[in-house]
């Protein structure tokens, strides 16, 4: 199939084929809100900011999310606060942990787990972590787990200090083996980490700088990575169905046959290495002024190269 086509088709049509392999698993951390709050939704006056910014990402996260259920993606890990988010003070963090609490309680997330049929777990060291005045969280996260355990259509993990799983990992092996006289093996420590089975990610929809983080135990290297240039909040329907695209189809393609290769095909292919001799995909530049990371375009395609997906 041709991206075009691809790309033109009705949602439930791409819902199909996105689902035809098996269920999928999309890792997806969501980054860069503050910036795209502040860019969208610049301050007016009389507005209570805190307010706006819980409002505007909220609706923004399940507008997200419903969009890629409707693409066709069963299950969503998304990491939403790591410990070195309170490194930033206490009115971070204040604000941070409000927004922690409405995953779990606001109209918004509870009738979108409804309409869609979510089925919501938390993950990490967060019980760990939450000291007065915030260890009524866990309870809270609880509270939503269970009231959404019956729903089968969707499953959304939030990930929650979720950085290094190191310490639960080992109380639960220790658990588990004080239960049942041996080791646990990989899917046994994961369904305990995650609370249920969790698969290994397909892809990956990351932000800003190349990296992996906050879906321990689950990666083996075989995902898909995938890093928008923009934070993650401005991700597109048609950007999702490029990476759905890629994922389903570009990726999926047999490996070439060099022996069988012709001249034209050598020719193509060593034109395009050739003109991206010393290009690296990942390295970016500091903005000299303003200070943030950004990537740089380092691949060019060469005249003679027929890109046609």
């Amino acid at each position: 199939m041709k991206l075009e086509t691809f790309l033109n088709l009705p949602t439930a049509g791409i819902a199909g084929l996105v689902r035809a392999a098996g269920p999928k698993v999309c890792a997806f951390p969501i980054n860069g809100t503050r910036r795209w709050f502040m860019l969208e939704h610049p301050p007016q006056p009389g507005d209570d900011p805190v307010t706006a910014y819980y409002e505007a990402i909220s609706k923004r996260h399940v507008a997200l999310y419903k969009m890629l259920f409707d693409h066709g993606v069963d299950t969503l890990l998304t990491p939403v606060f790591g410990p070195d988010l309170a490194e930033r003070g206490a009115a971070y963090m204040h604000m941070a942990t409000a927004g922690l609490s409405r995953l779990a309680k606001h109209p918004d997330f509870v009738n979108f787990y409804a309409e869609y049929g979510v089925r919501v777990r938390f993950y990490g060291d967060y019980r760990r972590f939450f000291a007065p005045p915030y260890d009524d969280l866990p309870a809270q996260f609880d509270a939503v787990t269970a009231q959404t355990a019956a729903f089968e259509r969707r499953r959304l993990f939030f990930g929650v200090c979720a950085q290094d799983a190191y310490a639960t990992a080992a109380e639960l092996m220790i658990r588990y083996y004080d239960a049942h006289g041996r080791a646990p093996d990989k899917d046994a420590l994961v369904t305990m980490y995650y609370g249920e089975p969790v698969p290994p990610p397909d892809f990956f929809i990351g932000f800003d700088k190349f990296c992996v983080f906050d879906v321990p135990l689950v990666t083996t290297g075989h995902e898909d990575l995938y890093f928008t240039v923009s934070p993650s909040l401005y991700l597109t329907e048609r950007q999702l169905r490029e990476i759905l695209y890629d994922h389903c189809y570009a990726r999926r393609s047999s490996e070439t046959d060099y022996a069988e290769m012709t001249p034209e095909g050598w020719n193509a292919m060593g034109s395009f290495y050739r003109v991206n001799l010393g290009k690296t995909l990942g390295v970016g530049a500091k903005h000299e002024h303003l200070g943030f990371w950004y990537p740089r375009a380092n691949v060019e395609i060469p005249a003679s190269f027929a890109a046609n997906p």
